[in-house]
């Protein structure tokens, strides 16, 4: 089944890969830094090479994201989105995996969830059907 996989992190610092910046992850001990930065790139290889990553972007910052709304026939936009929220959308993943079980343990090994969340979303075809 293919899912989305979205990367939420607070947008104080945005520069990709996020967690390289994140004042906890800069807390850590330079051994810890450098074994998690280890883990993910071998996330990313061993996805990669399974075949399991289909498609993967980082977002730029959300102070450049727009929301378009139409109403009445009026399309309206606005800068968004809202500067309040804490965490903002920084990446995504599109995978392909076997089992929900999969996903999960991917998304659990990408440093942003430590820091952040990853929102895994099954992806549905057109015809309402998980893909």
């Amino acid at each position: 089944m293919k899912y989305l996989l979205l990367i939420c992190s607070n947008p104080e610092n945005w520069e990709h890969p996020l967690f390289l910046r994140n004042p906890e992850f800069l807390e850590m001990s330079e051994t810890d830094r450098k074994m998690l930065t280890q883990q993910s790139d071998a996330l990313h290889r061993e996805i990669t090479e399974s075949g399991e990553l289909l498609v993967a972007a980082a977002l730029a910052d959300p102070a450049r994201a727009r929301t378009v709304r139409v109403r009445e026939g009026v399309p309206t936009t606005t800068d968004g989105p809202y500067a309040e929220i804490k965490e903002q959308f920084a990446g995504y993943l599109v995978v392909d995996c076997e089992s929900e079980e999969r996903v999960i343990e991917i998304a659990s090994r990408i440093p942003d969830a430590r820091f952040g969340s990853v929102e895994i979303h099954p992806i549905m075809n057109t015809s309402g059907q998980e893909m």
